[in-house]
């Protein structure tokens, strides 16, 4: 029995396990329409649906028509609005609107800092956001956060406790690798310092989400480049993936009439990283047979199975 686990842990780790997501599910039409033609095309795994985006709706319907799109909650808790009714989670909504989130991740994390955003609502918040994806059908792999405000303990701590309330195992780990920031050539000096100084917050990740029982990758790449993930830096990040598992986080899309009234700086970068996912990753995973592209269904069924193994081998030995 002990001779099975390490084998089956050893083979987990001598693999190179991508899982490609991309973020804002929701968000337009032609955001909608470039995932799910990815995903057909082999060259994207999973997603996170944002619960109160402008087209939700037609995200659902898009996921049910692909049952190997695995679908996880983009939790917004800035620049958007509240599933909740504003006076259930008053901390959490801009003092200038009470109808919507704050704008900038500055005026949150200023806040959140100052102790005037409380965990209690941004949990509330989660669930209600969470609970929105699965009353439509949809088993929700995983969470994530805009912004990637799980990076703060602050806020990484209520969103675990409100996966796990709804049953939901895995989340993003928000931290870019070493090798990563080392493969990515491009970004500017000021995202490089954000995505650096975001590192800090490491371990209290681990060990929050090992307290939690929560699956995660072994890191995300593509963070640093956000806006700048053409065929070039993709082709980079492969070649420099180490063995273990990986969440290539992504931003692809077709520019379109709502999403130039979204609020957001991601336009034709979007068609970029869109034409960078189709023309690499089907001819990676090709030419590279130790590549496997996974998705955090998978991830979190394999990790319990493993830990259900664990624990009987330390029953019988104990």
């Amino acid at each position: 029995m002990h001779e099975k686990l390490r084998r089956a842990l050893g083979t987990l780790a001598e693999m190179k396990r991508l899982i490609i997501n991309a973020d804002d599910f929701g968000l337009a039409p032609g955001v909608n329409r470039a995932i799910v033609e990815l995903q057909q095309a082999g060259a994207l795994s999973s997603t996170t649906l944002m619960a109160t985006g402008p087209y939700f709706s037609p995200a659902v319907y898009l996921a049910f028509a692909q049952p190997g799109l695995a679908v996880g909650c983009h939790v917004v808790l800035v620049d958007g609005s509240p599933c909740l009714r504003p006076v259930e989670v008053p901390s959490l909504v801009d003092p200038h609107d009470s109808s919507s989130f704050r704008v900038t991740v500055g005026s949150f994390v200023s806040d959140l800092l100052r102790g005037r955003i409380r965990g209690k609502e941004i949990e509330a918040e989660a669930i209600a956001q969470i609970r929105r994806i699965q009353s439509s059908g949809i088993t929700v792999s995983h969470i994530d956060s805009h912004k990637h405000l799980h990076a703060f303990p602050r806020v990484l701590a209520p969103l675990l406790r409100a996966a796990r309330h709804c049953g939901v195992h895995c989340v993003r780990n928000p931290f870019e690798p070493r090798w990563s920031l080392r493969a990515t050539r491009t970004g500017g000096t000021a995202r490089r310092l954000q995505v650096q100084l975001m590192r800090s917050q490491r371990s209290t990740f681990c060990r929050l989400t090992r307290e939690h029982a929560m699956c995660t990758a072994d890191g995300s790449i593509g963070l640093l480049a956000t806006g700048v993930l053409d065929d070039a830096v993709l082709r980079s990040l492969l070649r420099a993936m180490p063995e273990g598992t990986w969440e290539l986080v992504c931003h692809p899309g077709y520019i379109d009439s709502a999403l130039e009234q979204a609020r957001t700086r991601l336009r034709a970068e979007r068609e970029t990283e869109r034409s960078a996912l189709l023309d690499v990753i089907p001819e990676a995973l090709r030419n590279d047979e130790e590549l496997k592209l996974i998705d955090f269904h998978l991830l979190g069924s394999e990790r319990s199975r493993l830990g259900d193994r664990n624990n009987k081998v330390r029953f019988l030995s104990g």
